[in-house]
């Protein structure tokens, strides 16, 4: 199984680096550490090219206050690969409010995301609201095929720069996704998708388009009856 979920995952990396595409791909696992607070750490890997490089392992801690609530925080250690082929260091902490709703096979939720990045423990000159002080917000839908392990998936997630400059206090970007989610009877999760990532309120916008694959391992799977 090992070896195909690394073929699975990493593959995609060398066709999109030829082209003008992105490729994300992500592995990690997750669990409990008591009644509803869950664990993750996942190392994830974004190539677009020999200079368009980003590594960054990643934990998270997320709470069940309520059926439909969920908060969580997040640490990220991001690398990324210069021009020059020397590797940057920044740290990231995102706060998230998670609420989520299912109105018969529809699942409805939405992700409200503050996130601060740090350089050598000083906020980074060049802002970017991919990496920098952001305010993002994700709603997404997804719909429960009956007797099928597809699920698929769309949401649309805005980046608003709350920072004071030429650029801030507006909407920086805009990322559309629609994928599926690969749900089997054990604790292999998975999910694929295509990203439109819009830059938007800035001059010479850049647009990016994105393969992502990831795969999770549930060490907290039960297997249903």
């Amino acid at each position: 199984m090992s070896k195909y979920i690394f073929l699975f995952l990493f593959l995609p990396m060398f066709g999109l680096c030829q082209g003008t595409g992105k490729s994300w791909t992500s592995i990690g696992v997750k669990g409990s550490i008591i009644k509803n607070l869950d664990w993750g750490a996942s190392f994830t890997a974004r190539i677009g090219g020999s200079n368009d490089q980003i590594y960054f392992p990643q934990i998270s801690f997320k709470y069940k206050v309520t059926k439909w609530f969920r908060p969580s925080l997040d640490y990220r250690a991001i690398f990324s690969l210069d021009q020059y082929g020397n590797y940057s260091f920044t740290n990231r902490l995102n706060i998230n409010a998670d609420f989520k709703h299912i109105i018969k096979r529809f699942s409805l939720s939405a992700r409200i995301r503050y996130q601060a990045s740090f350089e050598r423990l000083v906020a980074s000159a060049n802002y970017d609201p991919e990496y920098d002080q952001a305010i993002r917000w994700k709603p997404q839908i997804s719909y429960d095929i009956k007797k099928s392990f597809i699920t698929p998936v769309i949401n649309i997630e805005l980046f608003y720069n709350p920072t004071y400059g030429p650029f801030g206090q507006m909407f920086t970007k805009y990322r559309a996704f629609i994928g599926v989610d690969l749900e089997f009877d054990n604790p292999h999760e998975i999910s694929v998708g295509y990203l439109f990532d819009q830059q938007i309120n800035r001059p010479l916008p850049e647009t990016k388009h994105i393969l992502s694959i990831s795969y999770a391992y549930n060490l907290g799977f039960k297997k249903k009856d």
